[in-house]
């Protein structure tokens, strides 16, 4: 099994393989990590590990969007993690390359990188300016009845697209293309749903492309009922856009 040694990027979200995730990077310990990978050449992958938190965790002021003001102050690769950061982590997470990194003036960070492939994580290093972690490749094994399955959720994510686009009376493209890998299908459905982090951690974790599949028509099948039954919604600007695949 390949394993290596990365950066990590700890999160209050799970990174998919294959989808997009813009990063304002704030924080000292962070900005470090981005300083490193600028130093590998463009035509190399800036690879580094985005990693949920677990629940109970305090989020470093480094996430999707704005510094969060009330987060944990603490200086150091550790800080807000404990005296174990790997306790403090989710043990599988995945492998992000940084397509663009731009830095501001004030030194902070525009990123955009794309999730590339799941690891579990053997060990965590705070020894240096930042995290770093031993990793090791985890396979994405297809599973039993993966195509009859993905076809399945295909048709709930569609209906469940409908049931959020038709609350606000708005409609979904019709150049809204999907793909027809299994696995692909299965990540994509993942990150566009409307699930809290432990969720969506689950199924970054799930044995296999089939089992992440049979959790995920459980979930659309129950998302799309209780969408039924709700006056409003929370988070339709997913069906404004498609979700970025690599």
């Amino acid at each position: 099994m390949t394993t290596a040694r990365l950066p990590l990027f700890p999160l209050n979200t799970a990174l998919f393989p294959g989808l997009v995730l813009p990063l304002s990077v704030f924080e000292e310990r962070y900005r470090a990590v981005m300083r490193e990978l600028l130093k590998t050449p463009e035509d190399e992958p800036r690879r580094f590990v985005v990693v949920a938190i677990r629940d109970g965790h305090q989020l470093a002021p480094s996430a999707t969007g704005l510094p969060d003001p009330d987060a944990d102050t603490e200086e150091g690769p550790a800080a807000g993690f404990g005296p174990d950061p790997l306790k403090a982590l989710h043990r599988v997470a995945c492998v992000a390359d940084a397509a663009t990194i731009r830095e501001r003036p004030d030194g902070t960070f525009e990123v955009l990188c794309t999730g590339t492939t799941r690891v579990k994580l053997l060990s965590v290093d705070d020894s240096g300016a930042f995290l770093t972690a031993e990793v090791e490749e985890l396979p994405e094994e297809p599973g039993d009845e993966a195509g009859a399955l993905a076809e399945g959720v295909l048709r709930s994510f569609q209906q469940y697209q409908k049931r959020l686009a038709g609350a606000h009376e708005r409609s979904i493209s019709a150049d809204s293309d999907l793909p027809d890998d299994p696995s692909v299908i299965s990540y994509l459905v993942a990150a566009a749903m409307v699930l809290d982090t432990p969720t969506k951690q689950r199924l970054l974790q799930a044995p296999d492309t089939a089992s992440r599949l049979r959790d995920e028509l459980k979930l659309l099948r129950a998302e799309t009922a209780i969408i039924r039954s709700l006056p409003s919604l929370p988070a339709f600007e997913l069906t404004r856009a498609r979700t970025s695949l690599n």
